[in-house]
């Protein structure tokens, strides 16, 4: 910068104006066709996603006890993406990205952690109200952000760790106020491995996202919607295959005719739910994938944090979940605590693009 030349601002509201001018002019070259899709997208992320978790919820307070069933359902809607990429193929004009050595090892060691991911929040689900679920599970942006700084060497600026200090803080409320919203049937015991298996699962989680994207980065080198559908088909497959072996073993595919008729509401009831969480589940997948390649990471990320307060208090509405002053104000800092995270990100991405 030359001598003459004033210090640029670096005020929140400059940050704001820059950001929302570069955005609208991206935006006004977008055909309506985009905005729709992109509409449907977020509808999709902000529904199936909160429904997926309510009805994890419903099967086990109906009668569902099948840990590994519920993880199971979780990857068992993978055709519904297949059916998507295929068509892609030809819509967009593109080829399929040739299978490595490499690239076929990195679908199976993604497929099985989401496999073991989807178990550990299959165990949390089964105990926790799925309002409290949720906020837990939305430590799983600490850990993408610390993975992501450690394993792919994204940036961490001020606003992110103090993003990170937030959710922990809303966390520790959570654990501190566990009396209140414990099912009776629960014991304390169990309450706390459900506490420790939604930890353990977003920790998880965070691993996944930041490995997926050192895949995208060293052996894709490109990051396209047909790209990322193919990881995600891939990735969901084998997670199938290994839950579908885990199911095997311990012998749930038997113990579904017994839970069904056991199940509160009936077979029908027992199908439903388990047919609609594998959609639910899927159509959320798609709509991430979708928001993240026709919008941004920023906006995936408003978007999942938006979904966490819907989805707790749709438990409260829907499921009657307890909901104590702990909870609510946990929910708050934990909101607070994503806007400094995307806040950060954002401005991290404008420090990085150039002038």
């Amino acid at each position: 910068m030359e001598e003459g030349s004033s210090k640029p601002s670096n005020s929140l509201w400059d940050k704001i104006r820059n950001l929302k001018h570069i955005t609208m002019e991206g935006y006004k070259r977008k055909p309506i066709s985009h905005w729709i899709l992109l509409a449907l997208s977020i509808v999709a992320m902000l529904v199936a996603f909160p429904a997926s978790s309510l009805l994890t919820r419903v099967y086990y307070s109906n009668g569902g006890a099948s840990k590994w069933i519920i993880s199971w359902v979780a990857v068992a809607g993978w055709p519904l993406t297949a059916l998507i990429l295929f068509p892609s193929y030809f819509f967009l004009d593109s080829s399929p990205t040739p299978l490595t050595f490499k690239l076929l090892v990195s679908y199976i060691v993604l497929g099985f952690l989401s496999a073991a991911d989807n178990l550990m929040y299959a165990y949390a689900y089964a105990y926790l109200p799925a309002s409290t679920a949720a906020l837990l599970a939305s430590s799983s942006l600490v850990f993408s952000a610390l993975c992501g700084y450690f394993i792919v060497h994204n940036k961490l600026n001020a606003s992110m760790v103090n993003a990170i200090v937030i959710i922990t803080a809303a966390m520790a409320m959570i654990a501190l106020d566990s009396d209140s919203d414990r099912y009776d049937y629960v014991t304390d015991q169990q309450y706390t491995m459900g506490f420790i298996w939604d930890i353990l699962g977003s920790a998880l989680h965070g691993l996944i996202f930041a490995l997926s994207e050192l895949v995208f980065v060293k052996l894709m080198g490109r990051r396209s919607f047909h790209v990322v559908l193919e990881q995600q088909v891939m990735v969901s497959f084998f997670a199938f295959v290994f839950t579908t072996i885990g199911v095997i073993l311990n012998n749930d595919f038997e113990g579904m005719a017994s839970e069904a008729r056991s199940f509160k509401g009936g077979k029908s009831s027992y199908i439903l739910v388990l047919v609609w969480g594998a959609i639910t589940f899927q159509l959320g997948v798609l709509g991430g994938t979708a928001v993240l390649y026709l919008a941004s990471t920023v906006m995936a990320g408003v978007l999942n944090a938006i979904r966490v307060p819907i989805t707790a208090i749709a438990a409260v509405i829907l499921l009657h979940d307890p909901m104590s002053g702990f909870k609510i104000l946990s929910l708050l800092i934990t909101f607070w605590g994503f806007t400094s995270y995307i806040y950060g990100n954002s401005s991290a991405s404008s420090e990085d693009s150039p002038s």
